[in-house]
Parts: C-alpha cells; sequence; structure tokens
C-alpha cells in the first residue's frame, strides 16, 4: 500500500474530471493570443501584397491609357483591379472569421467563469470590457451602480442631482479649437503668412492666366485677316467647317442651315449683317449678342472661325426644303474687274 503521503501527493496532482476551465488558465491565454496573433498576421501579408501590386502596376500604366470601361476586358489594369478585389474580399474576410474567432473564445470564457462561481456558490459578476473602461474613462464618469458617490443634497420630489463634470474630451476639444483660432487668427490677420480665401482666389486666377499666356506662346494659333480672306471650295477645309457647324451651330441653323425660330436662312441670298466673307467671318467671331448669336471666337480657334465661314458660304443656294423665309437684304456680289491689258495681249 502506499504511504499517507503519497496519496496526498498523487490526488493533488490529479485534476478532477468534471472541473472546467475558467479561461484564464495559461493553454487558453495561449490559444487567444496565438488566434490574435495569426489574424493580425495575415491582415498585414495582405495589406503588404495589395500594396505592392499597386506600385507594381501604377509604375507600367501611363496617364494616356483608354478609360477602363471603354473596353474593361483588354485594359491593361484589370488584373490590378482583379487582384484589388480579390485582396479586399479576402481581408474582409478574414478579419470576420478572426472577429467571430475571439467573439467566441470570449464566450466560453464568460460561461466558464459563470460556472465557476455556481459551483462556489457565489453570484457572478461580469466583468467590464475595455469599451467599457474606455467609455468610463474618456467621460469621467463612474458605473451606474455607483452613481450614488456623485449624488448632491439637493432633492426636488424625489428627482436628485449628480455632480457630473465635463467629459475630458469635450473640454480638451474646446481648449483646442481656443488654440487653433489664436494660431489661425495670428497667422492670417496679424503676421499675413498665408493669403485670406479673396487673396488667394485672385492669385489663383493670376497662375492661370499665366499658364494660359505659356500655352498660348508653346502653341500659337494662325491669326486670319478678314480683310484678306478669299472664298476657296478647299474640301479639307469644308469638312472641318462641317464638323464645327454640327457641333455648334444647328441649335439655331438647323443641320442643313435651313434656320429656325432663332437663327436665320444661311442658304439663300439675304443676309442681316451682311453677306461678303469678312463680313460673314466677323458675324462669327464677334456675335450678335442682342440677337442671341454668341461671339464663337472666344470659344473657337481662328481656324475654326475661318473654316465655318467657309462652310457657310458654300451652303448658298443649297435650297435645302422647309427652310426659314428670307431676312435681311438681298445680297448680290461685287463683280469681278477685267483686266483689259491681258484680254487685248490675248486677243
Amino acid at each position: 500500500m502506499c504511504s499517507p503521503k503519497t496519496d496526498i501527493k498523487t490526488l493533488a496532482s490529479e485534476k478532477p474530471k468534471d472541473k472546467k476551465c475558467s479561461g484564464k488558465c495559461k493553454e487558453c491565454r495561449e490559444k487567444k493570443q496565438e488566434s490574435e496573433s495569426i489574424l493580425i498576421k495575415t491582415i498585414s501579408v495582405l495589406i503588404m501584397i495589395l500594396v505592392s501590386n499597386v506600385t507594381l502596376f501604377a509604375q507600367e500604366a501611363t496617364a494616356t491609357q483608354p478609360s477602363f470601361w471603354d473596353d474593361p476586358f483588354n485594359h491593361p489594369m484589370l488584373p490590378l483591379y482583379v487582384i484589388t478585389t480579390f485582396i479586399f474580399i479576402t481581408i474582409v474576410l478574414v478579419a470576420l472569421v478572426g472577429f467571430y474567432l475571439i467573439k467566441v473564445v470570449n464566450l466560453l470564457t464568460v460561461q466558464a467563469e459563470k460556472d465557476r462561481a455556481i459551483k462556489m456558490g457565489i453570484p457572478y459578476a461580469a466583468k467590464p470590457s475595455w469599451w467599457s473602461k474606455f467609455y468610463l474613462k474618456i467621460n469621467n464618469t463612474v458605473p451606474l451602480e455607483e452613481e450614488q458617490t456623485l449624488e448632491l443634497d439637493h432633492n426636488y420630489d424625489g428627482i436628485k442631482e449628480l455632480d457630473n463634470h465635463l467629459p475630458p474630451w469635450w473640454t480638451w476639444l474646446f481648449i483646442g479649437t481656443v488654440v487653433w483660432a489664436a494660431i489661425y487668427l495670428f497667422v492670417y490677420h496679424v503676421s499675413t503668412d498665408l493669403p485670406l480665401q479673396q487673396q488667394e482666389y485672385q492669385n489663383e486666377l493670376t497662375y492661370a492666366e499665366e499658364q494660359a499666356i505659356k500655352l498660348g506662346a508653346a502653341q500659337p494659333q494662325a491669326a486670319f485677316d478678314e480683310n484678306t480672306l478669299v472664298y476657296s471650295a478647299d474640301a479639307e477645309i469644308l469638312s472641318s467647317g462641317s464638323k464645327v457647324f454640327s457641333t455648334n451651330c444647328v441649335a439655331c441653323h438647323k443641320n442643313d442651315g435651313g434656320g429656325n425660330a432663332i437663327g436665320p436662312n444661311l442658304t439663300d441670298a439675304y443676309w442681316v449683317h451682311g453677306g461678303e466673307i469678312k463680313n460673314i467671318f466677323l458675324t462669327i467671331k464677334n456675335g450678335v449678342v442682342e440677337k442671341g448669336m454668341p461671339a464663337w471666337g472666344k470659344a473657337m480657334s481662328p481656324k475654326d472661325v475661318r473654316d465655318v465661314t467657309f462652310y457657310v458660304m458654300s451652303l448658298q443656294g443649297s435650297n435645302p426644303p422647309n427652310a426659314k423665309e428670307p431676312q435681311g437684304e438681298l445680297f448680290k456680289p461685287a463683280p469681278v474687274a477685267t483686266d483689259t491689258t491681258k484680254v487685248q495681249a490675248t486677243l
């Protein structure tokens, strides 16, 4: 037989089979820390992969590439978008699973503590979570069961008053706004180191004008003198003028130039502001604001104004159906002067 001392040691070293873990043992803590560590490492690796792929594809991409939605399956950034979407979904799923596992571990821990309290015959008291502790700390409040420590002597029909103070975060936020107001006042109104909003707006306008001047100097546009323009049925000019006309002029003059309730008919020989080429060019360039004709010279290049002028002149005599009634005065081209010296020499 074993000695009493040996039996006692043996019994002390053995754990009861029906005893449940309280969740605070070394093994439980290690499992919880291991699950949290695996979750953090997995999310960190996925984020690193995502960042590296974004950097790699961004270096290969150029600003001149077409929009993704124009041709998504042939877009060079499609692999990046697919990988990014997959990694994002994976991160979300891993995070959800990790949070779920942590919640399950916490529930098992609470249940073990409840069972332990029942066996010991003591009431179970739930421990406050880290969020509850944090909330009480930032608001400088006490738990509900300890509110009697804050009660004042004031009592109005059973309604008691508590000696609560302002939350620390509110106090520091108020102090921060006062400090920021002092800094703003000094920087913008005393030292004038930074411009106010109105001055900043003026600076932006000045900068934009400078950039426009530089752009104009780098890309000079041909200027046309309306007094030296001579109409020619050049196919390239008329094709360009037709595109400009279709984009800007059809709303008031219709596609065929026959005119509508706003603009006059451009296909007959009657003109409101003159039918010579220079008259048409200046009308398009400077506009007639009082009659609803915008100054297209501010929005078009001189070349576009020249091209659409030639196109309008090419519409003469086209006689489209349902054209508007003539407006203005009948224009008769001046006769071309004949060089009699050359005629006599030919004869």
